[in-house]
């Protein structure tokens, strides 16, 4: 039996923290999955509030053949919807669909869904990641 001793750090301790953010980046590759499934949640519900059918394929990176379609819904109804309420599902992509089809831009919801995967990939956005999540690595960026 042998024993080995590794050094544990936090993200604020790491003394190399690049080294951390390149392991997450080339091993974690759904950071943003969850605002994915808020937008997917809102889009049905606000297809439900307004009626009419929708069609969707998103992915949180850009670039895969993405749309976002509404279809025969009540416009009257859409109007009534004060985005800043987030009223249909009560989290913040209630207010990126909402306002995005009241605009007649569907295709915003995907940039808006998009610039937060960018950030959320950034240094600084893995940064709060890891201290949140209160992350560890060894010496080699390596999440433990």
């Amino acid at each position: 039996m042998r024993v080995v001793e590794t050094k544990i750090y936090t993200i604020e301790e790491h003394p190399n923290p690049v080294l951390c953010y390149d392991w997450i980046r080339d091993n974690m590759h759904d950071l943003n999955q969850d605002s994915v499934d808020d937008i997917i949640n809102s889009i049905k519900a606000l297809t439900s509030a307004i009626g009419g059918t929708n069609s969707f394929s998103i992915s949180q990176v850009p670039c895969r053949g993405e749309y976002i379609t509404f279809n025969d819904y009540d416009k009257l109804a859409l109007q009534e919807i004060h985005e800043q309420d987030m009223s249909l599902t009560g989290v913040w992509s209630d207010y990126i669909v909402t306002r995005a089809v009241q605009k007649n831009n569907p295709s915003q919801i995907l940039k808006d869904l998009h610039e937060e995967t960018s950030y959320r990939y950034s240094d600084e956005g893995l940064y709060e990641h890891c201290v949140i999540n209160q992350c560890e690595f060894d010496e080699n960026g390596k999440l433990i």
